[in-house]
């Protein structure tokens, strides 16, 4: 058994933490990037290209992760391309994730009553005016709440990505386990550090329903 001393353990998952945490925003922020192009497919008035939004949707909400996963990681070399672990953990978290925020936007949009559409559209906004100006400001402020809650979800999820070979946190604290044999410190210590990443988000999102609740009376 190496020994460790408790400052080696926190600094060594403190240090993958960083990991983690740029894992959550690169994945969250390509997840963005993409749910938002999903989310304009399903509301377009194209039944064959909501159709093709909708079956996206179906298919990496319809699917483990971890398989999503293993299909980038060890499918993708197949084809010919090499990829890393870093590479494929955004890649596959980035299509996770635009899966469902695509999905919480569109109930945004489609949440807003149809006389903003016809009241804007009588002033002579185009398609793309309505959305940019009267449409889109509104339902991402109706769904800012699931939108945080969604990324805590996705920080949680990048766990997964272990499995991969990333060195992100849930990875390290094996290593440290598996030198150390004290699972009870280490993954209590990895708990803490996701409650610390999630709580102040998940306190966030309360903190936006009451305001949602309360423009709503």
């Amino acid at each position: 058994m190496i020994e460790f001393t408790n400052w080696d353990i926190v600094r060594n998952l403190l240090f993958a933490t960083r990991w983690t945490v740029a894992l959550s925003i690169a994945a969250f922020i390509g997840g963005g990037a993409v749910g938002f192009c999903i989310m304009m497919l399903r509301v377009s008035r194209r039944n064959w290209l909501r159709r093709i939004a909708a079956g996206y949707i179906a298919v990496f909400q319809g699917t483990p992760l971890l398989l999503q996963l293993f299909i980038v990681f060890f499918g993708l070399p197949m084809l010919g391309l090499r990829i890393e672990p870093w590479t494929a953990a955004v890649l596959g978290l980035t299509l996770f994730a635009s899966a469902f925020l695509g999905e919480i936007w569109r109930s945004g949009v489609e949440a807003i009553p149809t006389g903003q559409w016809d009241g804007s559209a009588a002033l002579g906004l185009h398609r793309l005016q309505q959305f940019r100006l009267v449409v889109l400001p509104q339902a991402f402020a109706i769904t800012r709440a699931p939108t945080v809650g969604f990324l805590v979800q996705l920080i949680k999820a990048t766990a997964v990505t272990s499995i991969i070979g990333f060195e992100e946190l849930l990875r390290v604290s094996n290593a440290i386990n598996n030198a150390t044999f004290e699972p009870f410190k280490v993954y209590g210590l990895v708990a803490l550090i996701f409650f610390a990443l999630c709580y102040p988000l998940t306190s966030y999102v309360r903190v936006l329903e009451k305001r949602s609740a309360d423009s709503a009376i």
